[in-house]
Parts: structure tokens; sequence; C-alpha cells
């Protein structure tokens, strides 16, 4: 980098280099800007680094041919569903994605504005009626 900019001083040491990082709102640049000055920014940490390092080494999907032997034999194909043999979701681990009564309300409601009709507005009062 030094090569590039022979007369910049600032730009020779890549400690010192001001990072813009993506998705920030409008405003929010030049306020990282001016932190950016005052505190450089440093790497991520180990942990992160860690993930990011065994991602890398996951194969990519479609990368093993489809129709190959089972990589785990003496497992049933339900291990991790909430029937059949093998352990079950909590078993393995596996955590759901649960819907906050208050959420679930608002979803309702914004689908409602969308597409107002009859049944939805009867399942938004019985759904408010019981108390959830």
């Amino acid at each position: 980098m030094a090569d590039n900019y022979p007369n910049r001083s600032d730009l020779r040491n890549p400690a010192t280099r001001q990072v813009q990082f993506k998705g920030q709102t409008y405003g929010q640049g030049a306020a990282q800007q001016r932190a950016q000055q005052a505190v450089t920014p440093g790497s991520a940490p180990a942990q992160v680094q860690a993930q990011q390092m065994a991602a890398q080494q996951r194969p990519r999907p479609g990368a093993k041919p489809f129709l190959r032997p089972t990589e785990r034999p003496s497992e049933p194909i339900t291990a991790g569903a909430d029937f059949g043999l093998g352990p079950t979701s909590a078993q393995s681990g596996i955590v759901g994605n649960m819907i906050r009564p208050d959420d679930l309300m608002e979803q309702l409601m914004a689908l409602y504005r969308r597409f107002p009709n009859e049944g939805l507005g009867m399942m938004i009062s019985k759904y408010r009626n019981r108390g959830l």
C-alpha cells in the first residue's frame, strides 16, 4: 500500500487506516470517522476469527455427490425431529424460533391492514379475547 501512496504517511500504516463499515444510517459515517481518529478499530475477537475459520473449512453445499453413502449409518433419519426414532430436537440442541404473543399480534394486524377480510378479523378478535 505504501507504493500506491508514497506521499501519504497516513496510508502507509494499515493500523491507522480508517475502516468504513457497511449498513449504516445517514450521518453515522461521519461520526464513525471522528471516532476512528481518536481510536482505531482493532481486529475481530478471537472467537469470531475462530468461527470464520471454521466456516471457511466447511465444505460448500453441493461439493460432495448427493447420492454418496451416508456419513452416519447408525443414526435414524428422524434424529432431531420430535417424532420417530432417535433423539428429539431438545436432546439434539435444536432451538426452535418462538414467536412472542405481542409479535404474533403485530404480524396479524399488519396482515389484516394489508389484506383485510372477515375471517382474519374474526381470528384477531378471538385472539384478543383469549388474553394471550
